[in-house]
């Protein structure tokens, strides 16, 4: 796994499970935020986001995920998708350090047990391809 992606918690309450996740990640926030809040960057690691309006109440569907609306939408900060097979998908960002982003990210859902343990399974190896999709760091200077 790589180093950027923190060991993942979770809690469930009944058949509602909440992922958490923390990434500390070498790119400046706005070379995350595309990545995140764009189609094309969504394409690149998690998912063909079409439709997909980038403001508050606006369509998403992401293939294979589930098709909804946007429900947090704060430019360089938060994008809230949720959508009615994965539930609601939060990413939130946070500058770290002069050219670092700390992102968090939330999952809330339903289901037993099983879907719980293969969706923290899926999560992690969706910011695998994350990290390798992210602009490369600038070499410092």
């Amino acid at each position: 796994m790589s180093e950027a992606i923190e060991q993942g918690s979770g809690e469930s309450r009944g058949d509602t499970h909440t992922l958490h996740f923390t990434l500390r990640l070498p790119q400046p926030v706005e070379n995350v935020w595309p990545v995140l809040a764009g189609a094309e960057g969504l394409r690149r690691w998690l998912a063909a986001a079409e439709p997909f309006e980038p403001r508050l109440g606006g369509a998403v569907t992401l293939h294979g995920l589930g098709a909804g609306r946007v429900t947090a939408w704060d430019v360089e900060r938060v994008a809230e998708y949720t959508v009615d097979v994965h539930g609601r998908i939060r990413f939130h960002l946070e500058p770290a350090g002069e050219r670092g982003t700390t992102l968090r990210f939330t999952n809330e859902f339903e289901g037993d047990d099983e879907r719980r343990a293969q969706a923290t399974a899926d999560w992690r190896d969706r910011f695998e391809r994350l990290v390798a999709a992210l602009p490369a760091e600038a070499d410092g200077g």
